[in-house]
């Protein structure tokens, strides 16, 4: 199991907001890159793609609100698998040693994939 961190250490951002001090890692969790955003003014510490959920999750989504509880099930079933593990343990190591803002470009982070990753996160293995 990865390191314990305190639940402040972990914060969500839209990659479009400028970067303040308190972010301390940024790690872009998008599978694509944002629209329109150098990488110069992202300002990423990383882009971890294996965390994002898959193309075909992510389309049939679509950032339908009623289908979220759903899309958080089955992202959660990605989450899970083998492949994904390095990525969430790389994670958790970064947000064990000082604060990490997860960055998406999702317009409505409130039904985002990242709430579900946070949680992911939090609870280890």
């Amino acid at each position: 199991m990865g390191e314990k961190f305190p639940a402040s250490a972990l914060r969500v951002r839209r990659v479009y907001e400028a970067p303040e001090p308190a972010d301390g890692a940024r790690v872009l969790v998008d599978r694509l890159w944002p629209r329109g955003l150098s990488k110069a003014d992202a300002q990423l510490s990383e882009w971890c793609k294996d965390v994002a959920p898959s193309p075909e999750l992510r389309r049939w989504f679509h950032h339908e609100g009623p289908r979220f509880a759903e899309f958080a099930e089955r992202y959660r079933e990605e989450l899970a698998r083998e492949a994904a593990r390095p990525a969430l343990e790389g994670l958790r190591e970064r947000a064990a040693r000082g604060p990490l803002t997860l960055l998406t470009a999702t317009k409505d982070v409130s039904v985002s994939h990242v709430n579900v990753l946070i949680e992911v996160l939090r609870e280890g293995d």
